[in-house]
């Protein structure tokens, strides 16, 4: 049997439950799973929402849909979700305290961490911090962190194909700190975890400039870039391959994959917003769920 795959239809004032419905229809999608949606995405749905606008109300609705799949996918009535965007700025006005999809699904699903990879053909990226200040980030990266994210890096890829994964580590600072001459975290911080990990058999190497290492795993030298934060790891993946890289949340016990792009106010409601992404991400969880699914 084909794998039932949740699709959460997202923020009903944005482009998630168009782009919900065409993913849904869509012949690559309906070949290789059962699509059901989650959300409001009827016309009768959507008339409560006024498009384009931050409301409470659209943000606990989509809330809502998440947590009805997430409840069908670890009682196995659906194997695997596939999330459209959120708004952080609704979540926030209904007074849900998460930042995005990543630490909501870790709370609902009981894991100690939910880790951001974004997977594409030409290049896969996991961030070791997501949605916090830049100015955080120095002090929010420490070796436990890193060491935890290549390690969980490296056990999640084999699950995409990579069964010997090859991982590098972006730098935090430029030319990689430059042997502590512009910061002092690549070398106090990121080098001694890499080399935990080497030491217990993960092939990881860095911390590598950011300016090069992207382009370096775009030609097959790594499997994995592991950035230390958020615009460090999206900007690579959305010039390589935006509209076709998915959003995969890993060490969840569940699977969930979602599109590589946001809520897309200004064209909601329009009928022109692009399910390419969307698409990929329900083909890779009907990918990942057969997998885990099948003895």
């Amino acid at each position: 049997m084909k794998p039932r795959i949740a699709i959460t239809a997202g923020d009903p004032a944005g482009i998630g439950p168009e782009i919900a419905l065409k993913a849904a229809a869509d012949p690559a999608v309906c070949a290789v799973c059962e699509p059901i949606i989650y959300g409001p995405h009827s016309a009768a749905d959507l008339a409560p929402f006024t498009r384009g606008h931050v409301s409470a109300s659209a943000g606990r609705a989509a809330y809502d849909a998440i947590l009805a799949a997430v409840t069908d996918a670890l009682d196995g009535r659906v194997h695997a979700i596939a999330t459209a965007p959120i708004n952080k700025e609704a979540f926030a006005a209904a007074g849900l305290p998460w930042k995005g999809h990543t630490d909501l699904l870790a709370h609902l699903t009981g894991a100690r961490r939910g880790v951001m990879m974004f997977y594409a053909d030409a290049l896969r990226v996991v961030l070791a911090t997501v949605h916090i200040p830049l100015a955080d980030v120095p002090r929010t990266i420490t070796r436990e962190l890193i060491e935890d994210t290549v390690r969980l890096t490296a056990r999640e890829l084999p699950r995409f194909g990579h069964l010997s994964p090859r991982i590098a580590v972006a730098g935090l600072n430029p030319h990689a700190g430059e042997n502590g001459l512009l910061g002092a975290e690549d070398d106090a911080v990121l080098r001694p975890a890499v080399a935990a990990c080497v030491e217990d058999g993960i092939d990881v190497r860095g911390p590598f400039p950011a300016d090069t290492i992207f382009l370096r795993a775009l030609r097959g030298e790594f499997d994995a870039v592991i950035a230390c934060y958020h615009d460090q790891g999206l900007i690579p993946v959305k010039m390589a391959a935006f509209g076709k890289a998915v959003n995969v949340t890993l060490g969840l016990s569940i699977v969930r994959t979602s599109v590589d792009h946001g809520t897309a106010f200004d064209i909601a409601g329009r009928g022109i917003a692009d399910a390419g992404s969307m698409v990929e991400a329900v083909r890779l969880a009907a990918a990942l769920a057969r997998r885990v699914h099948t003895p």
